[in-house]
């Protein structure tokens, strides 16, 4: 009997299934609010996750998993830890056991899909692709119980045959897992088809681990007493919901289900306050409206580019505004608590004035940048522009910037993964060294609001352009000079 540091329990649980671009952390909370247990997060192959860092995002009070360009792969909180358990898209059994033992310690357990018929899944012999494999399967299984300390479970799909379903699931069950999820359709079978009951019981009748029940939504879930009937009808320890989840999960409540405007908007805050991407947030919240979509509001929602838009098509304008400023805030504070030591320009004998410092987009204006400051201060004093001379290190690549102004050179002494965060940072150098504004969300930069107009031959809009020049316009006269390339501007300013 293996024995866990932590133990989920398994047996007469309510549980959100992993669902891909649905199970991320707001619609995961608010499954929690509304009564189910455990929650699954979205497949995530363990290729991608591999490369990840692991970052305790202090603003946001969650732990995110970082890919190297930055996007957030995996974010959680502590009010889920005990209860979330993170699925992999995995065919290798060492790299299993490397994704788990990266996010272990911020998960309740570690589940492998073996029953998505995907092609995103299958490839690489990942998902329902395993099923044709079983010595493949009891390898990750044993590795992973065997190599961490929490449970782990798997979801699968049921075979052709009834008599290589009940075989397969007893192997499984001889490698020490948990317990096993049964999408009780086979791998070619799609939500139309009628969901085999009889199958998951026989699993159930077969196997002493618990038994989650899956796939019910299309014939038996429509409400929450719902639920408990397809228990009963499968014997299965618990059950876990998809599609009935993703359109209202408030099917998880015992008093029924919630208006859905009601459930949307409380998606909307959750998605806010944890800075879900807007692309995320207006994916599930379609999922949700489904033959709305061609209301008012659905039509709203449709043209929304940004979250401040989806929140403003729902009625809370005033809560992003809200939230946005006290998240900038809190950003705000934890940069200033930055050790001064870091802060302080030395000059070396080459004449380079270094500072220990690097750039990160979160503390800035997605219209401001240190580069921009640096250069508009040029501009102001008529000065020439910002030379950037940046190298690179063969060794692991990096690079290295050195900017100099008004014949004088500054360097971060950090090196970074980009030629573009390089050349910020040794912007961020030379301002601060000179005391100057370098555009960090809610620091004062009076420049950007009031400047003086230039003499035609300097003015880049000609003898027309307004006097104030903002942020916004000189992006566009950026955008306009850099042409149509697929990179964008702001990227390198």
């Amino acid at each position: 009997m293996i024995e866990h540091s932590l133990s989920l329990c398994y047996h007469n649980k309510l549980i959100l299934a992993p669902m891909v671009r649905v199970g991320t952390l707001p619609m995961r909370l608010l499954a929690l609010d509304y009564g189910a247990d455990i929650v699954y997060c979205e497949e995530l192959i363990d290729l991608k996750m591999l490369q990840c860092k692991r970052v305790v995002n202090e603003v946001l009070s969650t732990v995110d998993f970082v890919a190297p360009d930055e996007r957030v792969v995996f974010r959680t909180c502590e009010r889920e830890q005990s209860r979330v358990v993170f699925q992999m898209g995995t065919s290798d059994a060492d790299r299993a056991l490397a994704v788990a033992k990266l996010v272990e310690n911020d998960v309740a357990g570690i589940d492998v899909n073996m029953g998505c018929p995907k092609e995103y899944s299958t490839k690489g012999g990942m998902g329902a692709a395993l099923l044709s494999d079983p010595d493949k399967i009891e390898k990750i299984l044993s590795t992973l119980v065997k190599g961490i300390r929490r449970p782990v479970t798997c979801k699968i799909r049921i075979l052709p045959s009834l008599e290589d379903t009940l075989s397969l699931v007893k192997r499984i069950e001889r490698t020490g897992i948990a317990a096993v999820t049964v999408h009780g359709r086979k791998r070619e079978e799609r939500p139309q088809h009628p969901v085999s009951c009889e199958a998951i019981k026989a699993i159930a009748e077969t196997v002493s681990i618990p038994v989650i029940a899956n796939g019910g939504s299309h014939d038996h879930i429509q409400k929450y007493l719902d639920i408990e009937d397809f228990r009963q009808a499968t014997a299965a320890s618990s059950v876990m919901v998809a599609r009935a989840a993703m359109w209202n999960p408030s099917i998880f409540l015992k008093e029924g289900l919630r208006p859905l405007e009601e459930v949307m908007q409380k998606y909307i805050r959750y998605a806010v306050q944890y800075e879900n991407h807007y692309t995320n947030t207006k994916y599930c919240l379609c999922q949700m409206l489904r033959e709305q979509l061609e209301s008012p509001q659905g039509r709203l929602l449709h043209a929304a580019q940004s979250s401040q838009e989806i929140c403003e098509a729902f009625g809370l304008g005033a809560f992003y505004e809200e939230t946005t400023r006290e998240l900038n805030a809190r950003r705000a504070e934890l940069l200033a608590r930055t050790p001064e030591a870091a802060r302080e320009p030395v000059e070396d004998t080459s004449g380079v004035i270094k500072m220990a410092v690097k750039f990160d987009r979160r503390a800035y204006s997605p219209q401001i940048t240190p580069k921009m400051c640096l250069l508009e201060w040029c501009r102001k004093e008529k000065l020439a522009q910002p030379v950037y001379d940046t190298v690179q290190r063969p060794l692991d690549r990096l690079f290295c910037s050195v900017v100099t102004v008004a014949e004088q050179k500054y360097q971060s002494t950090l090196w970074d993964k980009s030629k573009k965060l390089a050349e910020q940072a040794a912007a961020i150098v030379c301002l601060r060294s000179r005391g100057l504004p370098e555009g960090r969300l809610g620091e004062e930069n009076p420049s950007w609001h009031k400047r003086k107009r230039e003499a035609p031959d300097q003015d880049p809009g000609g003898p027309g352009a307004q006097e104030h020049a903002v942020p916004g316009e000189l992006c566009k006269k950026l955008f306009v000079a850099l042409g149509s390339g697929e990179e964008s501007p702001l990227e390198g300013w």
